[in-house]
């Protein structure tokens, strides 16, 4: 398992690979022998034997480099996700901040998204990771009592999603049920709070038609939405999954495992 470091650190640079010339192999020809033009019928078959074994040589390559494509070709065909290519994490260690976790190591860090940091699955877009925390300066938090039960942490964090996905659009409607809330102590001797839940969009395929057998609603997307809160450092910290309904039940080990990897440290 690989760390990242928080921006702050440095990177290794990259180094850019060098093409090795002894790696290339040239291209096989068939060089026919030099023969004086055929005087006689033992000079032609002579002739005409050389030319079939360049030929069949020709063929055997033809189907060498068929079969080599077909094999790339069948390679190419890649799974949904990134998690049924590796199941190797990294870990990301922010000390500035106060917050640590693991995540797939194809993920790939998007900037500028509003969280403090966000990593995205570069095969199913839907697929994401973030973490946000509220200001000491607003709010003070001393331990996730201040936010209730696991049951009431949960009722927020679903008004908080709702919130956020609230549409302007016309003929547009949610459905949004919590699956689960737990608390867990983790190795580090802290409370967690763990809250599932599942979001449902639905959008009219025709928004202004007048007769109601008109609209018909259709399921845009349905996701899951997965939460891990902890409290350190007067705050209240968010780590947030987001997760197509059915990409989750092929990976839900890992992204449980990326749940429990998060921690708070004290700053």
């Amino acid at each position: 398992m690989e760390t990242l470091l928080s921006p702050r650190s440095l990177s290794p640079p990259l180094t850019k690979p060098t093409l090795n010339s002894s790696s290339f192999s040239r291209p096989i020809s068939c060089q026919y022998p030099k023969l004086a033009k055929p005087e006689s019928p033992a000079l032609k078959n002579s002739l005409t034997n050389a030319k079939q074994a360049c030929a069949v040589g020709r063929r055997s390559l033809m189907m060498s480099g068929l079969l080599m494509s077909g094999l790339m070709v069948s390679e190419a065909n890649l799974p949904t996700s990134s998690f049924a290519l590796t199941s190797v994490f990294r870990e990301y260690i922010d000390t500035f901040d106060g917050y640590s976790f693991k995540y797939p190591q194809n993920w790939i860090q998007v900037r500028g998204a509003g969280a403090d940091i966000f990593f995205r699955d570069p095969i199913v877009l839907d697929e994401n990771l973030s973490v946000e925390f509220s200001s000491p300066s607003s709010s003070k938090y001393k331990s996730l009592e201040d936010l209730g039960s696991p049951e009431e942490a949960g009722k927020t964090v679903l008004r908080q999603y709702l919130t956020e996905f609230m549409s302007t659009r016309l003929g547009v409607r949610r459905e949004a049920n919590i699956l689960t809330t737990s608390s867990r102590v983790a190795d580090d001797g802290k409370l967690y709070y763990q809250v599932e839940v599942n979001i449902k969009s639905y959008a009219n395929n025709n928004e202004l038609a007048v007769m109601p057998q008109d609209r018909v609603a259709r399921l845009e997307w349905d996701r899951r939405y997965l939460a891990v809160l902890g409290v350190e450092n007067n705050r209240l910290y968010s780590l947030r999954l987001q997760t197509p309904e059915k990409v989750f039940q092929e990976e839900e080990k890992d992204l449980r495992r990326v749940m429990d990897s998060f921690r708070v440290e004290k700053i």
